[in-house]
């Protein structure tokens, strides 16, 4: 492990601190800490990376812009491109409706807050605005995130294994199952790794799913995901993960399960409503600052994976350094 790494409390200490809200890493990176996780990617990181790059062969693991249709969440709105000329030698650009979250995207520390606790480190989110510094995706942009990837394809073990995976429902799984299939794929996870989840959610949207299923998943969204619960969260953080990543659409499961301890007291009672009622997202991004990638196009990569036994690569993923930006396309590609 790395010093940084080395002196991290456990998942239950994080538990139990009083200086910092339970379960939160506030303060761990330092009080005016802008990155969270990605933090843990360091030299030794980048080197695991590189040296898991055996055969040269690079995955893209970025959908193209029109992949999904209809949107996903009504919230947000499939781009309009134009391109217009000077000259008949000549071509130019613009995107209206560009949502940064709608297709294969990373969220950054700016997009969720804690419903009791706000955002990650205590910010004021009241200062995110456009072109502001705090938080900013432009942050991640400029580390650069470059680390060894892990894949953990959860779908094939669980088929193997003999196991239901219901791509139409909300179905939680465990890290019990999680844990299971990493060991079944005799991968290792280390300090400063981008962990990806394979749950084959997208093959099913892309290439299985009815025109009539895929249009009710803007009003009714039910994919598989990870659990909601603190022992999701504990395998996260105690495996010093960088960047969680999946190719559904929210990595945990959707929607929160009844069960799910992320809840406000005032949504167990049903006197709050929210779209966001009790996901983990709440305590991944803004209590352990941990980013999110969702709707990565893994299946290729997967494939790979799967043909020769190695699980590991050199990840790359370059947000847009847009200053003040909540969210980015992933830009992101293995190299195995």
């Amino acid at each position: 492990m790395t010093d940084t790494s080395k002196s991290l409390p456990t998942y239950k200490q994080l538990l139990e601190r009083k200086d910092a809200p339970p379960g939160s890493s506030w303060g761990l990176f330092g009080k005016d800490d802008q990155v969270g996780t990605l933090n843990l990617i360091d030299n030794a990181a980048r080197l695991r990376g590189i040296a898991s790059a055996v055969e040269g062969k690079a995955f893209s693991l970025d959908l193209p812009s029109t992949s999904i249709y209809p949107s996903l969440a009504p919230t947000r709105k499939p781009i309009t491109h134009h391109i217009f000329q000077r000259n008949d030698f000549h071509h130019d650009e613009w995107l209206d409706n560009f949502y940064t979250q709608y297709g294969s995207q990373i969220d950054g520390l700016r997009h969720i807050g804690h419903p009791e606790y706000g955002f990650y480190n205590g910010y004021d989110h009241t200062q995110f605005k456009p072109g502001t510094d705090t938080l900013s995706i432009h942050h991640f942009a400029a580390l650069p995130i470059a680390t060894r990837g892990v894949l953990i394809d959860v779908q094939r073990y669980m088929a193997k294994a003999g196991l239901d995976l219901d791509q139409a429902s909300g179905q939680a799984i465990s890290a019990q199952v999680l844990e299971a299939a990493r060991v079944s794929q005799g991968v290792t996870i280390e300090p400063g790794d981008a962990v990806i989840i394979r749950f084959g959610w997208l093959d099913y949207y892309l290439n299985r799913a009815s025109e009539e299923a895929r249009t009710n998943l803007v009003t009714e969204q039910f994919h598989p995901g990870l659990e909601q619960s603190e022992k999701t969260l504990a395998w996260l953080w105690d495996n010093r993960i960088s960047i969680i990543a999946a190719d559904n659409f929210a990595l945990e499961c959707w929607p929160a399960k009844p069960e799910s301890p992320f809840f406000t007291p005032a949504e167990v009672r049903h006197e709050a409503c929210s779209v966001h009622a009790g996901i983990m997202h709440r305590a991944i991004i803004p209590l352990l600052g941990m980013p999110i990638g969702e709707l990565w196009a893994i299946d290729a990569l997967a494939e790979a994976c799967a043909a020769d036994g190695r699980y590991t690569f050199m990840l790359t993923a370059a947000p847009l350094p847009i200053v003040g930006g909540v969210g980015s396309p992933a830009n992101a590609i293995a190299i195995r």
